[in-house]
């Protein structure tokens, strides 16, 4: 059997919980999800009040505060939240490519100092990163020996060192400046096994975005091809080959279901780089092509999506008093009175806790956006 490309779609917005949000915890829809994009504070919470039946912010505040759910810079070197007990598994899989970014970039190498000078600070880091610091606390605490490099050495060290954001409050558990603490013992001794680290991670993204193509891993981790391709191989039976619609070879968990093509898709406010819009190489999953450019800024940055059948059909900002919604090409009936639903519920939630919520990104629209229809929906 074959699978066509909206079955592919279907899969992966099924297993990310967006085609009918399930009653589950938040700690265990994170870990079903792999992991949660989370380099701006807001986008766990909205990725998951997409995904979960009846959730509050508020189970997410305690779950970063207790620890069950851990953010740090992992996948892509950017932040994601994921479980506590899959942090460790994931750095080792990630360390390599972590410190590589760091350690052999200008901005460290113009210091002088070696690989191993930054190494040889993880021990203390660790102790010094016992109860939360923020990065001038640390920048403070290594200066007597690295100097006026002490900045550029701690911008390394926050990459690929196992440590994690410390919550601080505010609306979405983390605010400016960052703080820190030491993960090494997050969820127990971390593996230093970097292949078992990454068969666990492959393993965790199959789960949540397969079937997929080794390209497709390697685009939401940045792991390289060598690494992924022995991944499999050790993996055995564990991962099978899938027919698909393409020439790149197709990878799903063994026992693994696809939904059938004529599954309805529910209408969604997804959130800015939500992970579901990153997580393969090639444009189409759930990402029409034409609309790249428009959803995917020349900076990098993702704007917050809708999505119409399972695939992104516009964009949605807060402005005053509730959201705008933008459709880059025109919307039934049926499919605005769905967005419209699911407007209304998250500009209430909104309203509690970030009525103003990406409002920093907003010169994407001031510079223009192409759009069928515009609609204004009230908290």
């Amino acid at each position: 059997m074959s699978f066509t490309v909206r079955q592919l779609a279907l899969a992966t917005l099924d297993r990310q919980l967006l085609l009918e949000r399930r009653r589950i915890g938040v700690a265990d829809a994170v870990r079903r999800v792999c992991a949660l994009q989370a380099q701006t504070p807001a986008s766990p919470y909205l990725a998951l009040w997409n995904r979960v039946r009846d959730f509050a912010p508020e189970q997410l505040d305690a779950a970063f505060a207790d620890g069950r759910i851990v953010k740090a810079s992992l996948m892509r070197i950017t932040l994601h939240a994921v479980h506590a007990e899959d942090y460790a598994h994931h750095h080792a899989a990630m360390l390599s490519t972590l410190r590589a970014s760091r350690l052999y970039d200008r901005r460290f190498t113009s210091t002088g100092l070696d690989p191993a000078d930054a190494d040889a600070l993880l021990p203390e880091l660790a102790g010094f990163l016992a109860r939360p610091r923020t990065g001038a606390d640390v920048e403070n605490e290594v200066t007597a020996r690295f100097g006026e490099h002490a900045h550029r050495v701690w911008w390394a060290l926050r990459t690929y060192a196992p440590l994690r954001h410390a919550p601080t409050g505010g609306p979405w558990s983390f605010t400016l400046p960052n703080t820190y603490l030491d993960s090494s013992v997050a969820a127990g001794a971390p593996s230093q096994d970097a292949g078992a680290g990454t068969r666990w991670l492959l393993l965790a993204y199959l789960r949540a975005f397969g079937p997929a193509s080794a390209q497709d891993f390697a685009r939401f981790t940045l792991l390289t091809r060598p690494a992924i391709t022995q991944a499999l191989h050790e993996l055995g039976d564990q991962v099978v080959r899938v027919a698909g619609p393409g020439r790149a070879a197709l990878f799903d968990l063994e026992g693994a279901t696809v939904p059938a093509e004529d599954v309805p898709a529910p209408p969604r406010l997804l959130p800015m780089w939500d992970s579901t819009l990153l997580a393969h190489a090639v444009p189409g999953r759930v990402v029409p092509e034409e609309y790249r450019p428009l959803v995917v800024r020349r900076n990098g940055d993702m704007l917050p999506c809708l999505l119409v059948d399972g695939q992104v059909a516009g964009v949605w900002r807060a402005i005053d008093g509730g959201l705008e919604l933008t459709a880059f090409h025109k919307l039934g009936k049926a499919a605005w009175q769905g967005l419209t639903e699911e407007a209304e519920k998250l500009a209430a939630l909104l309203a509690d806790r970030d009525p103003a919520v990406y409002r920093r990104y907003g010169h994407w629209w001031d510079k223009g956006l192409p759009g069928a229809r515009t609609t204004k929906v009230k908290a």
